[in-house]
């Protein structure tokens, strides 16, 4: 009738939150070091800057996602989801969370960018 695993992944969910932890701290540092960088005005060569800016916080993103996916997919077997089922709802459910974030990084860096820090006063709205 129901379905209890012999073997929980605790293991698993371990190394999944602490990838995506040490991935996040990495993605802050890089984001950090990337924004020291900017200079005030910069209107040449933005197309060439904004790759490299991407692809340096790529990686660790990269690794942000597969942590949150192995996370997410232990989390739901442990809680007796069958191992096909976990993955077929953990994996899509992180992956699209995490392209969505991905593409609103994205666009607030550029917004930044293109507006300046001062832009961003987040205090006025409250």
């Amino acid at each position: 009738m129901y379905y209890y695993p012999l073997q929980p992944p605790y293991i698993l969910l371990l190394i999944g939150f602490l990838m995506a932890v040490t991935s996040g701290i990495a993605l802050s540092g890089t984001l950090k070091v990337i924004v020291k960088k900017w200079p005030a005005n910069s209107p040449n060569a933005k197309d060439s800057k904004k790759r490299t800016f991407y692809q340096q916080l790529l990686l660790p993103f990269v690794g942000i996602t597969a942590g949150v996916s192995l996370f997410m997919s232990c989390g739901l077997q442990i809680f007796g989801f069958p191992s096909p089922l976990a993955i077929g709802v953990g994996l899509p459910l992180s992956l699209g969370t995490c392209l969505f974030i991905w593409w609103q990084l994205g666009g607030l860096l550029d917004y930044v960018k293109d507006q300046g820090m001062q832009s961003l006063d987040l205090d006025s709205w409250s």
